[in-house]
């Protein structure tokens, strides 16, 4: 069975089967809502459900709860047409010059950035390439079927080669085989490009970048997008660790701070121990945003990282620093552990 969804306040319609997400039949019909992970754990892609009703798969109760659920909440990554549906969500048009592609590529380069953190550069066929915004991601396909979502950490003109970071969780099904058995020259399945987290060209407004632990891997994407485009919009980076080390690209950082006109960077450490004699800020790094904007009308703020970071900013600054909601651009990194304990 077939229904039709239309979208407020665009008044734009698609179908939708039955069994089939809102968010699989929007992409497939060439709209682009906001969506992060697709599976239920972020709530990215968090809307309304004004008229019709749906039915949810597994989903994560911090993404939607039961209170958001009664009350019209949908996530569209995860929710199924009952009916014909009215949802509220932003959207926009998919660009053809960005097409969805699944394809080999080959590991051309493994190193560790810190103890925990890997890079991983990809090497595609040389009749082949991925088109993409700076801070969207890519899925690898794994063997089983499994798939795993990494933000590419390099901006598109730089995409002979695909860079990215990725985090060792021990215990993680695909982390540990990155920090184990993974080696240079195998051969990977990825699909890409994925998400509505990039970079906005046609604006002006100055920038701030909020990044958390391996959240900085998109960031850097749009920064050296930035750069490249040759932009003169103002550009405040806010990366946080709980640890020095946890900032495994400071010094990168603090060359663009010194070389770059009209670039600030705010690393900011919410647990150093007495041994790091961290003379830098600390607490929590979307704090410090508004420990120094205390007006964010003005301005876009690109925000990626761990959920609560990210919940908690678009909380902060849009209910009590005067960011306009459809300001405010967002991934939240999930881990393996998230989607093990999706309920």
């Amino acid at each position: 069975m077939t229904f039709q969804v239309s979208l407020t306040p665009s008044g734009r319609q698609f179908n939708c089967d039955a069994d089939e997400t809102i968010l699989s039949a929007a992409l497939r019909a060439g709209f682009i809502l906001p969506y992060g992970c697709k599976n239920g754990a972020c709530g990215s892609c968090k809307g309304k459900v004004s008229q019709g009703t749906v039915v949810h798969g597994n989903h994560q109760e911090k993404a939607l709860s039961a209170e958001e659920e009664a009350q019209g909440g949908a996530l569209f990554c995860c929710a199924k047409p009952q009916s014909d549906v009215v949802i509220e969500a932003r959207e926009m048009l998919a660009d053809d010059d960005y097409p969805v592609k699944k394809l080999p590529s080959r590991i051309a380069k493994l190193e560790k950035l810190s103890d925990d953190v890997m890079l991983i550069q990809l090497q595609l066929p040389a009749n082949e390439k991925l088109n993409y915004r700076a801070g969207q991601y890519i899925e690898f396909l794994l063997k089983d079927g499994k798939r795993r979502s990494y933000s590419l950490a390099s901006a598109p003109h730089l995409a002979d080669t695909l860079s990215l970071h990725l985090r060792h969780m021990p215990g993680g099904y695909f982390t540990d085989q990155v920090f184990g058995t993974l080696k240079e020259r195998d051969i990977m399945r990825i699909e890409g490009p994925q998400g509505s987290f990039f970079l906005r060209e046609d604006s002006d407004k100055p920038i701030i970048l909020l990044a958390s632990g391996t959240g900085f891997a998109p960031i850097k994407a749009i920064v050296e997008q930035l750069v490249h485009l040759e932009s003169q919009r103002p550009v405040h980076l806010y990366w946080g660790g709980r640890r020095p080390q946890d900032l495994y690209m400071h010094l990168s950082c603090q060359e663009w701070a010194s070389t770059l006109p009209d670039f600030t960077y705010i690393p900011v450490i919410s647990d150093a121990l007495a041994e790091d004699q961290w003379q830098g800020r600390s607490g929590f790094v979307h704090q410090a945003v508004y420990t120094d904007h205390a007006d964010l009308s003005g301005f876009e703020v690109y925000a990626c990282g761990a959920p609560i970071m990210v919940e908690s900013a678009k909380r902060d600054f849009v209910g009590q620093y005067n960011l306009p909601a459809d300001a405010f651009f967002a991934d939240s990194f999930t881990s393996e552990a998230d989607l093990a304990q999706k309920s």
